[in-house]
């Protein structure tokens, strides 16, 4: 024999309903079936509220009664042959009437008691069960209506009545034993005690009621069948790549299930796990799936994690206090509270030094459990040997459950590594001895994003999911997001990284789409997009709290630039073509440098220096690796590099820099360029990255512009540079008679730095530098006097695009 459970969405409708009878009815002929059902879904909690509303005496539980009694009158006149409803639909009215009876007298006495309510919410499965039993009957399945009530025996704790099994499981082998039919339809949820008045077994009841008839018939399976194809690594409402269980051990289960994975409650296991009987997960709506075999011995599928799992609506609760410490009886008298009031302690964490004992409760119990912990240690809070209770809100648990785990090192530093690479924050932990299960207990805002970054790292040998959100969408952005969406196949195939740009913003629109932008339409959709608000588009960033998320900022706006704090301190990775916050004040870059070390989210601006040159990233290795700098001598403007080997009389200096601007060489600005204000911007950046602190002011510039060049709009900058361009051509002049190209040079040494134009005789490495590229040489400890030497494109989009490209690869990996 076996029994089958099928739950709320199970039957929820007529079509739900069939469908259960087409599975029940294909297996009947060949084996004896004890068939438990639940409520229609959202039965239960519908006359919950009847009497809930009657008790506080509003009368509208009278509405929502016809609501109950016509949502089930129809259910008959879909599943019954006309000719045949007549004594079913009696039935269901008379019950209904029999619950409005019931409502009314809770309504007259403004008083719900908890055996009154067992008695409402019972008339859920009692009208499902038999209009499904009827179903049967009236489609040639022969079977018996068990009322669960008449068998199943219980002490009086009603809402959550325990089962006495020894009565129970006789009467159930005694009606077993009388019945010829093949098959036993009863109602879930509900018993009765030994003076025959309804109980109920609290949550997860049917589920329970089907395990008490499996363990005592000895059933060779017990099945469960809902609405998903067995026990998932993870809730896939959260986790879109979670998996099915194949198979999974009675204790694994169990943890599952205690941290809220809602396929089975844990009471459903033990009636069965003591016979040692499977529980078979199935679906209702796809009955191919193979499902989840709940069983006592699994085999070793190789994966250490069986699934992760997490409870919602958590609240902290801590005593502390320095009159704990070696002192016995606290622990005992905390709980001892919390047991009275009938509190459930869902997690418990004691610090070593016992100056601190953490319990986790459900939130609803939050407030009482406060009143009375409180009240237990009134005397000790008087004297200050024990702080008020502290109760912390809006948390949640995420766990990891698997037997393997077991003696596995490390399994603990992973996780936690993970969450914390994510930004999110451990308010408290805890690991049985048994090491099935490490609990975090992490705020609520970060729970989904905890269960998917333990699930790619647990269970995704794949892919690791990047976000980005980008803004500026000019001549670079537009480059790097065809970049992007040249290489998303070859990341996800070669460096397992789904890239996905889920955030787009510039000057005029934003547009945000958690499931990522079209990447071949980008600019229609974000025309299309919202008005561009940068701290709504910033603050929704942080709501959105997606795993992996990278901000790519490829403007040269200082205000894009000071939102990068926000951003680092949610441990959101910051990708900067913009220089402005690297060449900021010292004290705003070293605030951005320790916010990134503090929490674990990438700062890089590579192409601050160099475009896509390796020059930052040079440094840093030579650091890292023990090195030092002792002087950088570079040409750093790709601009000024491109100007002056294209200037050579024939054209006005001034079309010359016009050239350079609409080739994509120059700053929006290209004074930036020409005053030295960029170069001056790169060597501070490449001295402060080799430890120097310093500043703009600190830096000499020896310019070669006119003062007037650098007044008023670009326009006039324009005009001003005709009406001087005898003092360029000189300039010009003077270095061809020394035989010299002119180049604009930066240098670091002894702490100074300065930048300038200067005469660059044939024998220097800056003398065959062409077009736009840059040129770097560091000296340093282990190159004293041939320099490490970085050489090449140092401006344009493309180059500077696949710069900020393969920072975003950087922060992904990290």
């Amino acid at each position: 024999m076996n029994v089958l459970k099928f739950g709320g969405t199970s039957v929820g409708s007529a079509e739900a309903i069939k469908k259960v009878m087409k599975i029940v009815s294909e297996r009947v002929v060949n084996e004896k079936i004890i068939l438990v059902v639940s409520a229609l879904g959202g039965t239960t909690d519908a006359l919950i509220a009847c009497g809930t509303l009657a008790a506080s005496g509003d009368e509208g539980y009278k509405e929502n009664l016809q609501k109950i009694e016509h949502r089930h009158l129809e259910t008959v006149k879909e599943l019954i042959p006309v000719q045949n409803q007549s004594s079913v639909l009696s039935l269901v009215k008379k019950m209904c009437n029999e619950i409005e009876d019931i409502c009314n007298g809770v309504f007259l006495l403004n008083e719900l008691s908890e055996r009154t309510k067992d008695r409402i919410v019972s008339y859920g499965e009692l009208m499902s069960s038999q209009i499904i039993s009827a179903a049967f009957q009236l489609n040639g399945v022969k079977n018996s209506w068990l009322d669960s009530r008449t068998v199943i025996k219980t002490n009086s704790n009603y809402s959550f009545a325990a089962v006495d099994f020894a009565v129970t499981n006789k009467n159930v082998t005694d009606f077993v034993a009388s019945v010829k039919d093949n098959l036993i339809v009863a109602p879930g949820f509900i018993a009765s005690d030994n003076n025959n008045i309804t109980t109920t077994l609290g949550r997860g009841g049917s589920d329970y009621t089907a395990a008490i008839y499996a363990a005592a018939v000895n059933a060779e399976v017990l099945e469960i069948w809902t609405d998903v194809s067995g026990m998932m690594t993870a809730d896939p409402r959260w986790v879109p790549n979670a998996k099915v269980i194949p198979s999974i051990s009675y204790q694994e289960g169990m943890e599952l299930s205690h941290f809220g994975a809602k396929v089975i409650y844990p009471p459903t296991i033990q009636p069965v796990m003591s016979k040692g009987i499977p529980v078979l997960i199935k679906n209702t709506f796809a009955p191919q799936d193979a499902g989840t075999l709940i069983q006592n011995k699994v085999e070793v599928n190789g994966s250490i994690i069986r699934g992760i799992s997490s409870i919602n609506n958590i609240t902290l609760i801590s005593l502390e206090g320095s009159g704990m410490v070696g002192i016995p009886g606290f622990s005992k008298r905390l709980f001892e509270a919390l047991s009275n009031a009938k509190i459930n302690v869902i997690l418990i964490t004691q610090s070593s030094s016992e100056h601190s004992i953490c319990v986790a409760v459900d939130s609803s119990s939050a407030d009482k459990a406060k009143e009375v912990v409180d009240a237990a240690f009134e005397y000790e809070i008087s004297i200050g040997k024990v702080e008020p209770l502290i109760v912390e809100r809006e948390l949640s648990i995420v766990a990891l459950v698997g037997d393997n785990m077991k003696n596995h090192t490390g399994i603990s530093g992973r996780m936690f590594s993970s969450l914390g690479r994510n930004g999110v924050n451990v308010r408290a932990i805890s690991q049985g001895s048994s090491e099935r299960n490490i609990s975090a207990v992490i705020s609520t805002a970060d729970v989904r994003k905890a269960v998917n970054v333990l699930h790619e790292d647990f269970f995704e040998t794949t892919y690791k999911q990047v976000n980005l959100f980008i803004v500026g969408t000019g001549n670079v952005g537009a480059k790097l997001i065809g970049q992007l969406n040249q290489q998303l196949s070859y990341l996800q195939q070669q460096l397992r990284l789904q890239v996905r740009v889920v955030g787009l913003a510039n000057s005029r629109k934003m547009l945000i789409n958690e499931e990522g932008i079209s990447l071949n339409d980008w600019k229609q959709l974000l025309d299309n997009g919202e008005k561009a608000v940068l701290q709504q588009f910033v603050d929704e960033i942080i709501k959105r709290n997606l795993r992996n998320s990278v901000f790519v900022d490829i403007t040269a706006n200082d205000v894009v630039a000071f939102v990068y704090n926000q951003l680092l301190q949610k441990s959101i990775a910051v990708v900067a073509c913009n220089k402005v916050a690297a060449s900021s004040v010292y004290e705003n870059y070293k605030k951005l440098k320790d916010l990134s070390r503090e929490f674990n989210a990438p700062f890089l601006f590579e192409t601050n220096v160099g475009a896509g040159l390796p020059v930052i990233g040079t440094l840093n290795d030579l650091k890292r690796s023990g090195d030092k700098v002792n002087k950088i001598q570079a040409v750093l403007s790709g601009t000024l590099n491109f100007v002056f080997n294209n200037y050579d009389g024939s054209r006005t200096f001034a079309e010359v820099v016009k050239q350079a601007q609409d080739e994509g060489y120059t700053e929006p600005d290209p004074r930036l360029d020409l005053g030295g204000t960029d170069v001056m911007r790169k060597i501070m950046i490449l001295a402060r990255e080799a430890g120097e602190q310093i500043e703009m002011n600190d830096i000499a510039n020896n310019s070669f512009m006119p003062a007037s060049c650098m007044e008023g709009s670009v326009d006039d900058f324009y005009k001003e540079m005709g009406k001087h361009e005898a003092h360029f051509k000189k300039l010009l002049e003077e270095a061809n008679a020394q035989n010299c190209k002119l180049k604009f040079v930066a240098q670091f040494e002894n702490g100074k730095a300065n930048v300038g134009l200067q005469h660059i005789p044939a024998e220097s490495d800056f003398y065959h530098l062409y077009g736009k590229d840059n040129l770097v040489l560091f000296y340093t400890e282990r190159y004293p006097e041939q320099p490490l030497v970085i050489k090449g494109a140092g401006a344009g989009a493309d180059v500077t695009a696949s710069g900020v490209f393969a920072d975003i690869i950087r922060a992904a990996k990290a």
